[in-house]
C-alpha cells in the first residue's frame, strides 16, 4: 500500500522530497519549466503543514563529478519566485555543510539540495549515500514519477532509512490515473501508439492486448507494422528484425477480437528535415520516407474512437519536430480532447512535447510526466519508485 501525502503528520518535521527539476537548459537559463511547475502544489502542501522541505533532484548526465553547467543554480532562483521565499541552494547533496543547513532550516521554509548525480552513488543506489541522504530528516515524499522506474539512491534506496515515507501529490495522482488504465478499465477501450520503434512499445501492446477493445498505431512504428502486411513503405524508418514480431502481434490481436488500425494514408517527403515539405500519398514512392498520418487516417482513427469510454495515446503520430509533419498528430489530439465523456490519458515525453501549448490539452483526463516510468507502467512492471514507498 502507498501512503498520500495527506496521510502523514507533517508539523515540525523536516521532509526529504525527490522532485524531478530534470528541466532543459539554454544559455544557463530554464527552457520549459513545467516539471518543477508539476511539483508546487506538493512542496506548498509540505510548508503549509509546518514542515521544513528538503528538495532533492538530478539535473542531465554529469561526467564523474560536480559541473557548474549542471548546477541546480537555475532551478533554486525559480522556486524562489515561485514560492515568494528564497530557497537555499545547499553546496552539496551530502556532507558536513549541507547537515548544518538541513539542522537549522525552520518549518515553512525549503531548501534545495544540489545535482545528486554529482555523486557516481546515486545512479549506482549505494547504501552508504542513502543513508546520507536520509540523515536529519524524519519523512521521505517521492514526488518525481520520471524517475520511478530507476532503482536509484534518491528514488528506492533512500527509502530504507526513513520510517515515515509518501507519495507526493503528482506521484499519486500518476499512480491512479494509469492504475485505472490497467485495473477495470471503462470499455470501450482504446489504445493508441506512436513514436518510432515497435521495440520500445512491444511491452505495452502485450500488456494492453487483453484489456482494450481496438489499437490505432501511427508515427515512425507503423511502417514495420504495414510492411508485415506486405505493404510497401518506401524509405520509411522500418526495423527490419521486428517485422516477423509485429506481424505476430497483429495475428494475436486477431485472435482475441481486437481491432488493429494502422495508417492508409501519409505524408512523405524525401528526407526528415525540420524545412521540408510534405505531399500526401495513399501508396508511399520508393524514394520517399513517411513522415506523418494523412487526413484520411485522421479521420478513421477519430472513428474508432466513436464511443469509446477510455484511451490511452503513448507516441507522436508523426515528425512532430517538423510543423509540417505535425499535422496528423494535432488534428487527432484536438478530436480526442473534445470527447468529455472519455478518461483520456496521454502518455509523457514526447507525446505531452508534441501537444504542448495547446488551449485544448486541459481537457485531457490526465497528461503523464513520465516517458521510461509510464511506458513500463502500462507494460505492468514494477517500478522501483513506487515500490520503495509501499509499507
Amino acid at each position: 500500500m502507498v501512503f498520500a501525502l495527506e496521510d502523514i503528520r507533517l508539523e515540525g518535521k523536516k521532509v526529504l522530497l525527490r522532485c524531478d527539476f530534470n528541466v532543459p537548459l539554454k544559455d544557463g537559463k530554464i527552457a520549459d519549466p513545467s516539471r518543477i511547475d508539476a511539483s508546487l502544489d506538493t512542496i506548498r502542501h509540505v510548508l503549509k503543514h509546518g514542515a521544513a522541505a528538503v528538495l532533492c533532484s538530478h539535473l542531465g548526465r554529469p561526467k564523474g563529478g560536480p559541473s557548474a553547467e549542471l548546477s541546480l543554480k537555475p532551478v533554486a532562483q525559480y522556486l524562489s519566485r515561485a514560492l515568494g521565499d528564497e530557497v537555499p541552494l545547499a553546496p552539496d547533496c551530502v556532507g558536513e555543510q549541507t547537515e548544518r543547513l538541513v539542522e537549522s532550516l525552520e518549518p515553512g521554509h525549503a531548501l534545495l539540495l544540489e545535482n545528486l548525480r554529482f555523486h557516481r552513488e546515486e545512479e549506482a543506489n549505494d547504501p552508504g549515500f542513502s543513508r546520507s541522504l536520509a540523515h536529519g530528516k524524519h519523512v521521505y515524499v517521492n514526488d518525481a514519477f520520471g524517475t520511478a522506474h530507476r532503482a536509484h539512491a534518491s528514488t528506492a534506496g533512500v527509502a530504507a532509512f526513513l520510517q515515515e515515507r509518501a507519495a507526493g501529490l503528482l506521484m499519486m495522482r500518476e499512480i491512479k490515473a494509469l492504475r485505472a488504465l490497467l485495473e477495470n478499465p471503462a470499455r470501450p477501450y482504446v489504445a493508441v501508439l506512436g513514436g518510432a520503434k515497435v521495440s520500445d512499445k512491444i511491452g505495452v501492446i502485450r500488456n494492453l492486448m487483453a484489456r482494450v477493445d481496438a489499437i490505432l498505431v501511427g508515427g515512425a512504428m507503423a511502417y514495420t507494422f504495414l510492411k508485415a502486411r506486405g505493404v510497401e513503405v518506401g524509405r520509411s524508418r522500418l526495423e527490419a528484425d521486428k517485422i516477423d514480431l509485429a506481424r505476430g502481434l497483429m495475428d494475436e490481436a486477431g485472435r482475441r477480437g481486437v481491432k488493429f488500425v494502422l495508417p492508409c494514408d501519409h505524408v512523405v517527403a524525401a528526407e526528415a528535415k525540420a524545412d521540408a515539405s510534405g505531399e500526401t500519398v495513399t501508396e508511399i514512392p520508393p524514394d520517399k520516407m513517411a513522415l506523418d498520418i494523412g487526413p484520411r487516417t485522421v479521420k478513421e482513427f477519430v472513428a474508432c474512437l466513436n464511443g469509446a469510454k477510455t484511451v490511452v495515446w503513448n507516441g507522436p503520430l508523426g515528425f512532430c519536430e517538423a510543423p509540417a509533419f505535425a499535422k496528423g498528430t494535432l488534428k487527432f489530439g484536438e478530436a480526442l480532447a473534445a470527447m468529455p465523456s472519455v478518461f483520456s490519458v496521454l502518455g509523457g515525453g514526447d507525446t505531452a512535447a508534441a501537444v504542448k501549448g495547446r488551449p485544448w490539452t486541459a481537457r485531457f483526463s490526465h497528461i503523464s510526466t513520465g516517458g521510461g516510468a509510464t511506458l513500463e507502467f502500462l507494460e505492468g512492471l514494477e517500478l522501483p519508485g513506487i515500490k520503495a514507498l509501499e509499507r
